[in-house]
């Protein structure tokens, strides 16, 4: 398209503040929505007069006729739907989970369909969480039921994408990241392996809330992953599982300490098994975006580490606090 303009949804998260990045860089118009107007995570990652050149629009996705109002005044060709509540907090207030991801999930599509002649198809965030809760030793499935409320939603979604297809023509690409780390992620049930770097850039004592494996991929790398699946041209629906280096925790603290050696013996992960399966294929987005990289365990990590030194520095992240052990 050649007046391509994005409307990034749930912007002010850590993939949504990633694909700002991402899209201000490569010189394309964005601007964001939000419910909230707090822009720390974008303050991470542009500077100042990058952070006042992204138009901000705050409002609520459950609102369709906010929506598409901004979808008209703004000329949108291209929406990346991130806006959703994570695990604890749909965990916590079950009916607005449903209300943010499922009724705001299907609000885009709707504000889509009216708009089909100039729209890129729809790209959305799913999730791994919309597997099967795993069971040992077997492979991630769909046949059953996904472990948490969050995942139970996501899988709606997948589901809503292909029904718009079949009865109104709505293009969508599915994307569902598994354990995404690096600067700005720090809520949600697998931002842990990030606050462990953040914890290693402050020198202080950590421990992973769980352990297990997962596949690790760097916030940038997904970002750049949903602006590709956006301009790719894709006519169908389509779900892909992100791709990324399966490494267990073990294997992550020991990464970790590789960068920051004085970090030895601080950073630690107990035994709780999450309910999600450890990795699962991402060849099929291999094929969607052929030339796609995945950038390495090890250089991920030592960027996120070098940034959050910095960031530490200027005093736009806090360490975090050891939780109190128990007496």
């Amino acid at each position: 398209m050649s007046q391509e303009r994005f409307l990034v949804t749930g912007a002010l998260g850590c993939i949504g503040a990633w694909v700002v990045h991402e899209l201000h860089e490569g010189g394309r118009s964005v601007m964001t929505l939000d419910v909230s107007s707090d822009r720390r995570r974008l303050a991470l990652l542009l500077d100042d007069a990058a952070l006042a050149s992204v138009a901000h629009v705050a409002g609520d996705i459950a609102d369709l006729t906010r929506l598409e109002r901004l979808l008209d005044e703004e000329a949108i060709t291209n929406v990346v739907h991130l806006a959703a509540l994570q695990v604890p907090f749909v965990r916590a207030d079950p009916p607005l989970g449903a209300r943010v991801n499922v009724l705001g999930t299907v609000n885009v599509f709707e504000a889509v369909r009216r708009r089909a002649e100039r729209m890129a198809p729809v790209v959305y965030a799913s999730s791994v969480a919309a597997f099967d809760a795993p069971e040992a030793g077997a492979p991630a499935s769909m046949s059953g039921y996904p472990g948490t409320l969050y995942g139970v939603f996501k899988r709606a979604n997948e589901a809503t994408a292909r029904v718009y297809l079949q009865e109104s023509g709505v293009s969508s690409i599915g994307l569902r990241p598994h354990t995404v780390y690096g600067p700005g992620r720090d809520q949600g049930l697998t931002s842990a392996p990030t606050t462990a770097m953040l914890a290693a850039a402050a020198g202080v004592p950590y421990t992973i809330p769980y352990g297990g494996a997962g596949q690790l991929q760097y916030a940038r790398d997904v970002a750049r992953a949903f602006i590709a699946a956006s301009r790719s041209g894709y006519e169908g629906a389509s779900v892909h599982n992100l791709p990324g280096p399966t490494v267990s925790m073990a294997e992550l603290v020991e990464t970790i300490t590789a960068v920051a050696p004085a970090t030895a013996g601080t950073i630690g992960f107990d035994e709780v098994v999450l309910p999600f399966p450890d990795e699962v294929d991402g060849r099929s987005f291999a094929e969607l975006v052929p030339d796609f990289d995945v950038t390495p365990l090890a250089e991920g990590v030592a960027r996120t580490i070098e940034r959050f030194t910095t960031l530490l520095a200027r005093g736009l992240v806090d360490a975090p606090v050891p939780e109190p052990k128990a007496v």
